[in-house]
């Protein structure tokens, strides 16, 4: 039986928390309600974006988009691993193991490209704001979606097969809770030196040009911020950003440590703990990070609450 046959066949052994028994029940119980908590925060930030006439502008329609990513980010993991939790059984089958890599490089990556297009739009609204409304135009918008979903489902198109059909000899089992790419790397019986560096020539592409085009964005915004001579117009243009800035640090800051970090069994298991936060706990907090630091969004969930409220009264 030749690798291509070889690893195309038969369900594989997610080895997750398994080491540490005694943590998968309290695990289950935190990341369901983690889970439950993302989708209601994410799915809200939808409907007002969609529902209240005010936040029909570019800012928006991205942060819909993004709540959007990271629905369908976690539930490409979260319900297969808290399968594995809940139970002895840690099997996953190859059809979903490959549907799982396909979404998590390829969500991935459209989030990288979401957050530089996020960027450029913050960067046009404080540094153009006179011609904010014709830069970022709905044709503009949307073609920066497109070229962001486009791009990163190209990627996972290309690396995903590649990962999938390296030969693993047999070996079943991956030291991890979701089919990741860097783990499934390790598993293979041949040399990985020409696909690892095929993966970082992709990275450069997929993931650091995105950030070096926030940087030099948030570092044009900072020059013409300072320029502003009132204290709270310096105020102002620096709470527009501060939302979208603190989501970019957690997106980055968590994947540049994770995938820093030596290859031995102590950062094996801190890989584990670094990829949940990725996949729970930043969809999580990205939705609260919005509602909490932005007028707009909370004056927006209280007229659709008191038109739900008065819409009741009404019928009554």
């Amino acid at each position: 039986m030749d690798g291509t046959n070889e690893s195309t066949q038969g369900n594989f052994i997610l080895l997750g928390f398994s080491n540490h028994p005694h943590l998968e029940r309290i695990l289950l119980v935190v990341i369901l309600i983690a889970y439950l908590l993302t989708l209601m925060g994410n799915t809200t930030i939808i409907l007002v974006s969609r529902l209240d006439p005010h936040l029909h502008t570019p800012m928006y329609f991205f942060l819909a988009h993004l709540s959007f990513l990271d629905l369908s980010f976690t539930t490409s993991s979260i319900p297969q691993l808290l399968y594995n939790l809940s139970g002895c059984d840690k099997t996953i089958s190859y059809t979903g193991c490959a549907i799982q890599l396909f979404l998590f490089l390829g969500l991935g990556g459209v989030e990288c490209l979401l957050l530089a297009g996020m960027a450029y739009d913050r960067f046009v609204a404080i540094c153009k704001p006179l011609h904010y409304m014709v830069v970022m135009n709905p044709r503009l918008c949307l073609g920066l979606m497109l070229v962001g979903w486009g791009c990163g489902m190209a990627n996972s198109l290309v690396m995903s097969p590649v990962t999938l059909r390296l030969p693993r000899c047999g070996h079943r089992s991956v030291d991890h809770f979701l089919r990741e790419r860097p783990a499934l790397i390790r598993m293979a019986c041949v040399n990985t030196a020409a696909i690892e560096g095929t993966v970082f020539v992709l990275a450069v592409g997929i993931v650091l040009s995105p950030l070096v085009c926030i940087l030099v964005s948030y570092s044009c915004i900072v020059r013409a911020v300072l320029q502003i001579q009132s204290a709270s117009g310096r105020h102002k243009a620096f709470n527009t950003c501060g939302s979208h800035l603190t989501v970019v640090s957690l997106f980055y800051g968590n994947i540049i440590y994770m995938y820093m970090q030596p290859r031995n069994s102590s950062s094996q298991d801190q890989g584990k703990f670094l990829t949940l936060f990725y996949n729970i706990v930043t969809p999580l907090l990205n939705p609260l990070i919005y509602t909490l630091r932005n007028k707009e969004v909370k004056g927006a969930l209280r007229r659709l609450l008191l038109r739900d409220r008065e819409g009741g009264k009404e019928q009554k």
